[in-house]
């Protein structure tokens, strides 16, 4: 079922000229994106825009946030797979403030062509790249590095009831993680497998 989705991407705006101040890039699974920001540099230090309302109202994302989270985890972390069902799914805006993760999400969206598959890209303090994952994705990340500062926007406040959760590690999924042991929460040992798990998106 699950299906490496290399990172074959379509850019929706390209940025090559100054005055653009961020790439957003789509990916083979519709609604994923990647965005890069510009990121201005000199002896001071760096500066960037990490969200643009309208540029990405411009690449087709009216989004509204409604809550920001933060979480920090030590080299070998794994958090995930979450989501939230309806009435309650969230898009998330992710990104690596310190440190580095592999960053992953599962199509979850049962109508989907690429349901049941997976895409996964490092975010790290150094590309300061970032992702949107729209609902309708399972989401979770394996910290590469000690001290790493995970932080995302939602557009749907925490909900405890939707919460769900798919097991890390299903053979069905097969998602290449390339670490062994890593540490996880009691809950996120329980998640579902994808043979038994029922979409509700």
């Amino acid at each position: 079922m699950a299906v490496v989705i290399i990172a074959t991407m379509r850019s929706l705006i390209n940025a090559q000229k100054e005055n653009e101040l961020m790439e957003v890039i789509e990916t083979e699974l519709k609604g994923l994106f990647v965005l890069k920001p510009k990121v201005f540099e000199d002896e001071r230090g760096y500066f960037f825009e990490s969200y643009n309302q309208n540029l990405f109202k411009q690449a087709g994302l009216d989004l509204e946030f409604v809550q920001d989270n933060q979480s920090l985890s030590q080299k070998g972390v794994l958090r995930g797979l979450h989501f939230q069902n309806p009435p309650h799914a969230q898009g998330k805006l992710v990104r690596v403030i310190t440190g580095a993760v592999l960053d992953v999400v599962v199509d979850i969206r049962k109508d989907s062509k690429t349901y049941g598959k997976w895409y996964g890209l490092e975010l790290t303090e150094k590309n300061k790249w970032m992702m949107y994952v729209p609902s309708g994705f399972a989401h979770g990340f394996l910290t590469l590095e000690n001290n790493t500062v995970f932080s995302y926007k939602c557009t749907n406040f925490y909900n405890k009831s939707a919460e769900d959760c798919l097991l890390w590690n299903d053979k069905d999924l097969n998602i290449q993680w390339n670490f062994e042991h890593p540490l996880l929460s009691p809950k996120d040992l329980e998640g579902k497998t994808f043979k038994d798990f029922v979409s509700m998106f």
